[in-house]
Parts: structure tokens; sequence; C-alpha cells
């Protein structure tokens, strides 16, 4: 077990789950000694390959929070895209989160850069999913206006058809991202709210960090991938999205 960083609640974590045919894998993250179950989220990481690691400390930091937390790898450079691997890592959630010690009827997607759009496009067609959809999405530093990994189609283009997420959407995106600025979230916001949804179900903060900060990491240019930081701005901006989560599950 280990302390989130600064959160009194302790975490345990499972790794190297697999979670379908593809042989992939995802790792667990929960609060310590509860007895009862808890609000699930499954989360997904950027267009890097494998790359569940990536989002460890805002798993952990969720789980502190009272959350189950899912995070799976998958690759976006499959032949699909990835679609296969997000799919199939959805449907262990859905299926298998009660036996880690999840409340299967308080359950969030969520999703960071690539994963964000992959989470809204979900609720945007749960037809891909059974007409299942989850409480509420949440979606970090995302971009909106291309093709959602799970579904082909951009969400702002579904919006524009007509199409309804049905849930709460909550957007958190660093003020200071140069990755994927911060107007893909404002114009997400915008449109949300444009066709007719109740405000209070669209959410939009815009935290004092950049793209990795955001999930309470660094970019490493040397290791090509994102790495833990205990920078004040990431750590922060990690416990706000940590703390939406919480917040959309119900914790």
């Amino acid at each position: 077990m280990a302390p989130d960083m600064g959160m009194a609640v302790e975490t345990e974590t499972v790794r190297g789950l697999v979670y379908g045919p593809s042989g992939k894998q995802l790792d667990v993250y929960r609060p310590a000694g509860r007895s009862g179950p808890v609000p699930a989220v499954l989360l997904w990481h950027g267009i890097g390959p494998d790359e569940r690691d990536v989002l460890e400390p805002l798993a952990r930091t969720a789980a502190a929070h009272g959350l189950l937390a899912l995070v799976p790898d998958w690759r976006s450079d499959a032949a699909d895209g990835g679609r296969a691997h997000l799919l199939e890592s959805l449907a262990f959630a859905r299926k298998e989160a009660g036996g880690l010690g999840g409340d299967g009827e308080s359950y969030v997607l969520a999703g960071w850069s690539a994963g964000a759009g992959a989470a809204l496009g979900v609720a945007l067609r749960p037809e891909i999913a059974d007409g299942w959809r989850p409480r509420a999405v949440v979606c970090v530093a995302g971009r909106y206006d291309l093709p959602a990994r799970t579904t082909g189609t951009a969400p702002l283009a579904d919006l524009a058809a007509g199409r309804d997420p049905g849930v709460p959407v909550h957007l958190v995106h660093g003020s200071r991202d140069a990755v994927l600025d911060a107007h893909y979230s404002r114009d997400l916001a915008e449109a949300l709210r444009a066709s007719g949804r109740a405000v209070t179900a669209v959410t939009l903060q815009e935290p004092d960090t950049d793209h990795a900060g955001v999930i309470m990491t660094e970019y490493d240019p040397a290791a090509d991938r994102c790495v833990p930081t205990t920078e004040a701005r990431a750590v922060a901006a990690g416990r706000m999205v940590a703390g939406v989560l919480a917040e959309a599950a119900g914790a």
C-alpha cells in the first residue's frame, strides 16, 4: 500500500490484469481498507501506445478520493486505431469492476488527450456498447474535432448531427497547454451548451498547467514519455482532476 502525494487515504494497486482477447493489461487503484463497493472510473491514456503507467499519479490520487480506478493499456498504432482495445477494456470494466471493489451503478468514463475524445464518443454513440452509457464523462486535455478512437467520428460532428451524450460532461484543460490548446475544450463546451442541454450538465475548468501537468506529470524528452512530477502547479491540477472524477462519480 502506498499513500497518495499529500493525501491521507492509503491506496492499494493491482497490476497487470489481462482484460480481453487482445492480451492487453490494466492496473487497478483503489482505497485501502474499504469494506463496501466504491464508485468506479475507467481512465484511458493518450496516443502513446501502452502508456497506462503515465496515468498512475492521477489514478492513485483518484483512489485516495475514494474511487476504484481502472487504467488499461491500448495502442493507437493498431490497425483500427485502438478501437478494439478500448472497447475490450470497457467491456471488462463493466463486467468485472464489482468483483474488484467497484460499484457498477456509479461508473464514470474518462480519458486524457486522445483518450478524452474516445470517452466522449461512447456517450455520443452508445450503440457501440450495447446502448450503455456511463454515469458521467470526464474529458481531460482533449481534442474533439478529430475522429474519436472508439467511434471513428468526431464528437463535434456528432453533436452537430443532433446526437446527445445523455450524461454530464466535465472538461478539464490546462490553460498553458501547448500540445492541444485549451480552445478545443472551450469549443466543445460551447457546442454542448448551444445544443440546448442544461448548462449544469457541462463544466469546464482550466488549471494553470500544461498538457502533461494536468495529469500530474511532466514530459521527459529522454524517455519520450510523461513521468511523475512534484511541481506545484501540476500537483494542484492533478488533484483538481481527481476531485472532478470523484464528484462526477458521486464519491
